[in-house]
Parts: C-alpha cells; sequence; structure tokens
C-alpha cells in the first residue's frame, strides 16, 4: 500500500468497500431468490467481484467497526415500506461508496480510481433496468 494515504483513509476506504459490496449482495440476492432473474443476478455478482482491490486483506488493520460514532442505525435506516424502497436504497448506498473509493483512490491509484467509477456508472445502468 502506498504511504500517501493516512490510517483514517484507510479506515474510510475500507468501510466503503464493504458497504459497497453489502449494498450490491443485497440487490443481487433479491434479483435471485425473489424474482430468479439470472442474468441481473449475474451481472450484479459480477460487479460485486469487481469491487475488490489487491489491498483488500491489508485494509483489516484499518477497521474500527466498534468505535465508529455512526454505528448506531438512524430511524430512515430502519424503515422500508416495500421492496422496491430496498432496493434503492441498497443501489443509493453502492453508488455512493463507488463514488468515495473513485474519489479516494485518485490520490494513489489511478486504476484502482476508474475502476470504482466504472462500477458507479455500471450500478446507474442497473438501477434503472431493475426499477423501470
Amino acid at each position: 500500500m502506498s504511504n500517501e494515504l493516512s490510517p483514517e483513509l484507510y479506515r474510510v476506504i475500507d468501510a466503503n468497500l464493504n458497504r459497497l459490496k453489502e449494498g450490491i449482495r443485497v440487490v443481487e440476492d433479491i434479483m435471485r431468490y425473489k424474482h430468479n432473474n439470472k442474468e441481473l443476478s449475474h451481472k450484479l455478482k459480477h460487479l460485486r467481484h469487481k469491487a475488490n482491490t489487491k489491498d483488500s486483506i491489508e485494509l483489516l488493520k484499518y477497521r474500527d467497526s466498534i468505535n465508529d460514532v455512526l454505528r448506531e442505525s438512524i430511524e430512515s435506516e430502519m424503515n422500508r415500506t416495500d421492496l422496491s424502497s430496498i432496493i434503492i436504497a441498497n443501489f443509493k448506498r453502492a453508488q455512493e461508496s463507488a463514488r468515495v473509493l473513485e474519489e479516494l483512490y485518485k490520490l494513489n491509484s489511478a486504476e484502482n480510481s476508474e475502476n470504482f467509477k466504472h462500477i458507479r456508472y455500471e450500478l446507474y445502468s442497473l438501477e434503472k433496468d431493475i426499477l423501470s
């Protein structure tokens, strides 16, 4: 890993990698098990597997989920009205995380930055396909 980023920024990267993959996985499982949609499930699975970096394991040493100052859920996170609201929330979660990763990796890895930009745009397209 490059020394250009502080431990705190590696913590941000770790949290956003997790958030990105978790958001994709929620939508993937709904498409797979609820809708039996092999094509969309496969696209989401492929995208989730692209949401990785060579330093993913090394990032674990920066994780501090116990001391996360926003660990508690807020009320809006606890309220979902239907399956569409779950899908929308998880697409937004994944897209926002991809954007954070795209921006932070501009500091030390253009390749990773481009990968997360690609993932973000794929998520926009899949969101439209699934929700329209």
